[in-house]
Order: structure tokens, then sequence, then C-alpha cells
């Protein structure tokens, strides 16, 4: 890290742009990011596993205040409205109905543990190699607003298969998780 690096980022002004960067939307978004990241990790780590629903709500929440602190409103409160609303939801429903333990769970052992992290971590560089092949020159065009109607055209036009198939994906679940439940 250079020495102006560090100056800017102990005292929140840039001495090479002369502008300070600190301002309310990056200390909102470092807020929101670190909760998030603290959530994240609580969620896989912890025992319960109605905590973890319940650190879900909480990343789910800081995706939706990113999106909105990005200016895209709609996506942000459908954000709310869809995985807050009804996943989170259908989570604790499948919870419920299954009979499952509440409490900590010691069926997982340190070497599954270390397994699931190796996994995680190569899952986390594939998809940022993809991420980062598929949109490094990626701009996004400020000329003029995005509207409702045009992210509404492109769901129930474009990629009106995907979201059936989610729905269709949504209501096996929850029949599942009633049939489960039902036992005998």
């Amino acid at each position: 890290m250079s020495t102006p690096a560090i100056f800017a980022a102990v005292t929140g002004f840039d001495p090479l742009t002369g502008g300070e960067f600190l301002v309310a939307q990056n200390i909102a978004f470092a807020i929101m990011a670190i909760t998030m990241l603290v959530s994240a990790v609580r969620m896989v780590t912890t025992g319960n596993v109605v905590h973890a629903a319940l650190y879900l709500v909480i990343v789910l929440a800081g995706a939706a205040g990113i999106f909105i602190l990005l200016g895209a409103e709609f996506v942000g409160v459908t954000q709310v409205l869809v995985y807050i609303g009804a996943i989170v939801v259908l989570f604790l429903f499948g919870i419920m109905l299954t009979k499952g333990s509440f409490g900590a769970d010691d069926g997982v052992g340190g070497e599954r543990r270390g397994i699931a992290a190796m996994v995680g971590a190569l899952v986390l560089a594939v998809m940022a190699a993809a991420l980062l092949d598929t949109f490094r020159d990626a701009e996004l065009s400020r000329a003029e607003p995005s509207l409702t109607a045009d992210v509404a055209d492109l769901i129930f036009s474009r990629y009106i298969v995907p979201f059936e198939a989610i729905s269709v994906l949504l209501l096996a679940a929850l029949i599942g998780a009633i049939v489960v439940a039902r036992g005998d």
C-alpha cells in the first residue's frame, strides 16, 4: 500500500484528487458491508438452524440496503419483499414443519467443516474469476435512468421461463415440506 493510499485511508482525504471520499454513502456502505460479512460468517458457522435463517435475513436486508444506496430502489424493495418476505418465511416454514433439531447440531465435525471451507473457497475463487472475466470492461450507462417498466418487460418477456421455474421450485419445496412433516 502506498503512502498516499494510507494517508487517504486514515484521514479520509485523497491527496491525489484533492477530494474527500469519506461521504455518507461510503460510510453507510462500509457499515452495511461489515454487518453483512459478519452475519454471513455467523450464518454458516452457527449450529442452530433458526439462528442461521435469522442471520440470512440480516444479509439479505444488507443487500437491499446496498441496492437502495446505488439508486436501484425498485430492486431493493423487491429484495425485501421477495427474499426476506417470502424465501426466508419459506425456510422457516420448512424448518418448523420438518421437526428438525433446534439446538446445536453436534453431527458436523472439524473434518467436514474443513472440507466445507475448502469447497467454499474454491467456489469463491471460480465465481470471482468468472465475474472479473465477464464484467471487467462493463460500464453502466448513466445517460437515462432505468425504469421499473423496463425491468418488468425483461422479467416477463425475456426471462419468463427462469421466473416461472423458480416459482414452481418454491411450490415444490413447500409441498415437500408438508409431505415430510405429515409423516405417515
